[in-house]
């Protein structure tokens, strides 16, 4: 659920003198927690305060968040206050969250309570690993985390702080800052919040932009302009360079029904940026095919599930991995710039990014021409004598002029991919698999669906790959054997879910198991 609008839901309670005042902060690895609790603390003690910081680091980057915990008062009658070290539920005025689930994790905590805090997040999200790792569908649902903002917390300030960063050139730790400010709870003025910032010396101009963006929206309670808001973007057309393209959407639109086109231009656009303008009109003949057997089928009155389905996982079953697209993914400038995004570089900072590549005899020769590719394969000893010398760890610097020379020139392969080994293999697969559905379809619409909706099991690369494609093809054997029954296309549902959440097959095995026991 996306909320764009700050929601308050009491007025900010009054800066307490007789007691320390008491901030959480919940940031992820590289969000800027430590620069916040830097600049929270200084702008204390700019003001003759006295500020205590502590941290308790998280796991990892991306996998826990740290919690910062910053308590500030002014000197009492010339003598230091003592300052607890870590929150305590009940006694925190203000959590910070760089995060929506660690919104989410700060409420379980038992930090944000109605009678006294004020929660301040940002509501995008940023996967943990465990969500990046989950076969299917591991994405957690933020909708309890909104609902449960609305009952526990005395105040919320929640907008994408995030996306606000971003488009004023910053990290989201600035945007927090002039949340703090704008909720006007600390007894400290903007320009007191703007003097440290202007201290700090690097990336002081874009940090200023984004403060004084989230200033406006956390303390007028509304999406003023300044912030940046960005008008929707230019039309699918505008956004494709070569007016080559045009023909094919044109035609997609004219042969495809409409509850097709969204999920087909998407398709059309994956596969012509994976390899070509022909690789298009090859995916636009295959789609016209399969959407003739939706149509025969009666799929108007299913809403031509059937084709929007195809749409889909027939442009994912034809951009797969192989190695030219990995080289090509890793040596894309937006790559680039979207690391350097998540790592908050700044200017003068200088970024090298080191990765870990095991490259395979089997992904290499899958590259060589088929014949060759065959040839290569059918002599165990010599496949054997060359993936000793292949199949070995490195860690590469993406980015030296060595190594992202040898990528690119890999990525400039993709004329040979037609003619390679893996892709002959991979489209005798991806032709075996339609006509599998097609052939379902005939006589049952929804396991015709359903048999489609198995290509979610293929995915990734090298021995991610090979794993997948093990389970789709003892999926769609056992799927086979289910035609004719009424209740086939529920059982290809469970199969395919087993199939996901099972990484050692063991629950797909004993489904399977289960099936072949009453047919």
């Amino acid at each position: 659920m996306k909320d764009d609008t700050v929601k308050l839901t009491l007025p900010a309670a009054g800066p307490a003198t007789e007691r320390p005042i008491s901030i959480a902060i919940v940031a992820m690895g590289g969000q800027g927690g430590g620069v916040l609790t830097d600049w929270i603390v200084k702008l204390a003690e700019n003001q003759g305060w006295v500020a205590q910081s502590t941290s308790v680091p998280g796991v990892a980057q991306r996998t826990g968040a740290t919690i910062y915990y910053v308590e500030m008062m002014p000197p009492l009658d010339g003598r230091r206050p003592i300052l607890a070290q870590m929150p305590t539920p009940g006694d925190v005025d203000v959590v910070l969250a760089s995060e929506f689930m660690e919104a989410g994790r700060s409420i379980l905590r038992g930090i944000v309570t109605p009678d006294r805090t004020t929660l301040i997040a940002s509501n995008h999200r940023s996967l943990a690993i465990t969500e990046k790792m989950a076969p299917g569908e591991g994405i957690a649902d933020k909708s309890a985390v909104s609902q449960a903002i609305g009952v526990t917390a005395r105040r919320e300030i929640v907008f994408d702080m995030d996306a606000l960063a971003v488009r004023n050139g910053s990290v989201i730790s600035a945007a927090m800052f002039g949340a703090l400010a704008g909720a006007d709870i600390l007894p400290f003025g903007q320009d007191d919040y703007l003097t440290v910032i202007r201290e700090g010396g690097r990336g002081v101009e874009a940090s200023i932009r984004t403060f004084e963006a989230a200033y406006t929206r956390a303390n007028s309670g509304a999406a003023p302009a300044q912030t940046g808001e960005q008008p929707e973007g230019p039309p699918a057309e505008a956004a494709t360079v070569d007016p080559r393209f045009l023909p094919l959407l044109t035609r997609l639109r004219e042969t495809l029904p409409d509850a097709a086109h969204a999920m087909a231009e998407a398709g059309l656009r994956k596969v012509v940026d994976y390899q070509d303008l022909d690789y298009g009109r090859e995916y636009l003949d295959l789609l016209d095919r399969l959407h003739a057997a939706d149509a025969e089928a009666g799929g108007a009155g299913e809403g031509h599930l059937f084709t929007v389905t195809a749409a889909k996982y027939l442009a994912n079953a034809m951009a797969y991995d192989d190695v030219i697209r990995v080289a090509d993914l890793k040596t894309r400038a937006q790559r680039r710039a979207r690391i350097e995004r998540e790592m908050g570089l700044r200017e003068g900072q200088v970024l090298q990014t080191t990765e870990f590549m095991h490259p395979r005899m089997e992904e290499v020769n899958g590259l060589l021409p088929a014949r060759l590719g065959r040839w290569i394969e059918a002599r165990p000893r010599l496949f054997a004598w060359l993936d000793r010398r292949i199949s070995k760890g490195r860690r590469v610097r993406t980015y030296t002029l060595r190594w992202f020379l040898m990528l690119y020139l890999v990525s400039s392969l993709r004329w040979l991919r037609r003619r390679s080994l893996r892709h002959e293999v991979e489209t005798a697969h991806r032709d075996a698999w339609l006509a599998a559905a097609t052939r379902a379809l005939a006589n049952n619409y929804q396991l015709g669906v359903e048999v489609l909706q198995c290509r979610r099991l293929v995915k990734g690369y090298s021995d991610t790959h090979t794993r997948g494609l093990s389970k789709f093809d003892k999926v769609v054997a056992t799927i086979a054997l289910l035609e004719g029954r009424a209740d086939a296309a529920d059982w290809a549902r469970r199969l395919r879910e087993a199939a996901i959440r099972d990484a050692s097959q063991k629950q797909l095995d004993g489904t399977i198991a289960t099936i072949k026991s009453f047919l």
